[in-house]
């Protein structure tokens, strides 16, 4: 049984949605552990022995690659993991397996960070900043834009196959809304959008603890999430 650490965030879903899609049912091949990271979970001792950088998701696989346990953290990390494990999702060919972590880095060094400050900005932040709202706002449109372009003359991020890409990508747009985007401006992007989200292990893994999540609205989760107590020394 493997075991993941976890919350309904976009990159707790990713794991989600991964494990299902690999063919790994909740409950029968791998349970999850509720990091509530609004109350501090992601600080305890025993789960910064798993995830160092206090963040989730992470995962723990009784089986690894040589029979032993394995913890893993980085949701990326996490995908490729899976991938190698059950075979699926990963093209075979090098130059098509390149095409998808290309695509898979730009999730984490662009499509992740910018629209997680596009959130934090428009809807988080203790004072509406002009600025920054206009930078990252300005910023997803642009990256939804790539992402459109992307799609002009094949079905998928990565190409013709629905691979790991697409599978890290789709949680960071279920909050379009909140990003200040209008989906008539990317109607290729729209219609990948939602093939992806009418996939069955799609919403099975988005269903994942999406009940445990309340909204964030006390002073004292803000200081848990984006202020003193993230950033004490440990």
């Amino acid at each position: 049984m493997i075991d993941v650490y976890s919350w309904p965030t976009p990159n707790g879903h990713k794991v989600h949605i991964m494990l299902e899609e690999c063919g790994l049912r909740l409950g029968r091949d791998w349970q999850v552990h509720p990091i509530d990271i609004a109350k501090g979970d992601q600080f305890d001792p025993a789960f910064l022995k798993i995830s160092p950088n206090n963040k989730i998701p992470a995962l723990v696989d009784p089986q690894g690659p040589d029979g032993k346990p394995i913890s893993l953290f980085e949701s990326g990390a996490i995908l490729l993991y899976l991938a190698g494990k059950t075979g699926k999702f990963l093209p075979r060919s090098d130059r098509d397996r390149f095409k998808m972590l290309e695509w898979l880095m730009f999730q984490m060094g662009g499509v992740g960070p910018m629209l997680g400050q596009a959130h934090h900005f428009r809807i988080y932040a203790p004072e509406k900043i002009e600025y920054a709202i206009n930078r990252y706002t300005n910023e997803a449109r642009r990256l939804y834009g790539v992402m459109d372009r992307q799609l002009q003359n094949q079905p998928f991020i990565a190409g013709r196959q629905y691979t790991v890409a697409d599978i890290a990508i789709f949680p960071w747009l279920r909050s379009w809304q909140n990003q200040g985007i209008d989906w008539a401006d990317y109607p290729r992007l729209k219609d990948w959008f939602d093939r992806i989200a009418a996939r069955p292990a799609v919403q099975r893994g988005v269903a994942v603890l999406a009940d445990a999540r309340n909204p964030l609205t006390d002073d004292k989760a803000r200081q848990t999430l984006f202020g003193a107590v993230q950033y004490q020394k440990r």
